[in-house]
């Protein structure tokens, strides 16, 4: 009697479990290919979507277009001046772009870049600036381009943080204002740079690397320490993901906001004095379309254009695509217009890619 009780007592203990549920999961099974294929596939997803992905595809891309220069245009593109032709091109543009992806991460975007290169590189090679520098030295004319470019870079980002008026209204005026204030410091005429001292400096080489692939390198470092590596940084990535989030966290969106248009308006003024340089001129032509290949730099490095992520070495390698693909297009006497197709094809490319990532991520 007493074991009948104590058989029937551990019965109800027992969790009755629902009709059916151990065939359902029978037949449901583990993941085709099981949860070693199942882990597989969700750590290879992750790995493309993050900035390791990112940059191996970025990396994979710009070993394709080495390829094809070298099958289309053989020696001519594989030799190192050619290389370094390339390094010296990008050097400038990579400098904007730097900028750029800082502005870009942190929810902004400056359509200026180009203008305000033209007016610091204007407003470093007139007389009187070059008067100073022979006077003193040719420091003179890199600090009056880095100022005027920083100047405008304040200017943009007052009216855009405190002016509360939208960055693509705000940089588009400074665009047309800066382009037409340097024709008229320069009168449409070209400015040629007196001083051999500038010149024989940023024009050389250290160990065969040009100095200005030397500035670009440089730059590149400083913008992903400051970015991955610094408060500053974190602010800027906080306040492009959610700013109303980063105004509850305590951080000054608004003076955050401000600093990183003066940080692409410093990044302008170097560009500035690399060009120079580079053309021993200053004239309200340079910079053209700066901003569309800046941007496009930026976007295909995987920089968010919606802001609260940016990488300075997607950014550095989208530099370096771009600037490869129009060297291979120029070595094979392809046209500018047919390399502006292309250059919109991939921006189109990057735009959809992250897009696509971005909703994969958020389900």
């Amino acid at each position: 009697m007493s074991a009948d009780v104590t058989k029937t007592d551990q019965a109800a203990a027992e969790p009755v479990e629902p009709v059916g549920s151990r065939s359902a999961a029978a037949a449901s099974g583990p993941p085709v290919g099981g949860v070693a294929a199942a882990h597989r596939s969700g750590g290879l997803a992750a790995f493309l979507s993050g900035p390791a992905g990112r940059s191996a595809g970025l990396v994979l891309a710009l070993l394709l277009l080495v390829v094809v220069g070298i099958i289309t245009a053989g020696d001519r593109f594989a030799s190192p001046d050619n290389a370094l032709t390339i390094l010296r091109f990008g050097a400038t543009i990579g400098v904007v772009s730097v900028g750029m992806t800082f502005v870009i991460s942190g929810g902004g975007i400056d359509l200026s870049v180009g203008a305000i290169v033209a007016l610091s590189s204007v407003w470093a090679t007139t007389v009187a600036t070059q008067t100073m520098a022979e006077n003193y030295h040719w420091i003179v004319m890199v600090i009056a381009a880095v100022a005027v470019g920083a100047a405008c870079g304040l200017v943009n980002g007052v009216l855009v943080a405190y002016g509360r008026i939208a960055p693509f209204i705000v940089t588009l005026a400074m665009l047309a204002a800066a382009r037409g204030l340097a024709e008229l410091i320069a009168k449409r005429r070209t400015q040629i740079v007196r001083d051999r001292g500038f010149i024989d400096f940023f024009g050389g080489s250290v160990l065969g690397v040009p100095v200005l692939v030397i500035v670009f390198a440089v730059v590149a470092v400083a913008g992903w320490v400051l970015l991955n590596r610094t408060t500053f940084g974190r602010r800027t990535l906080a306040v492009g993901g959610n700013p109303e989030a980063a105004r509850l966290a305590g951080i000054r969106v608004q003076r955050q906001t401000m600093y990183l248009y003066v940080l692409v308006g410093v990044a302008c003024g170097i560009a500035a004095v690399m060009l120079m340089a580079r053309t021993t001129t200053g004239t309200s032509t340079h910079g053209q379309l700066y901003e569309l290949d800046a941007i496009a730099a930026v976007v295909i490095g995987g920089t968010l254009l919606s802001g609260g992520r940016g990488t300075v070495v997607g950014t550095v390698l989208g530099v370096l695509i771009f600037t490869t693909l129009s060297n291979v297009f120029t070595l094979n006497n392809l046209d500018t217009s047919t390399q502006a197709v292309a250059k919109g094809a991939i921006i189109v490319a990057a735009v959809l890619l992250q897009q696509r990532v971005s909703r994969t991520r958020s389900t």
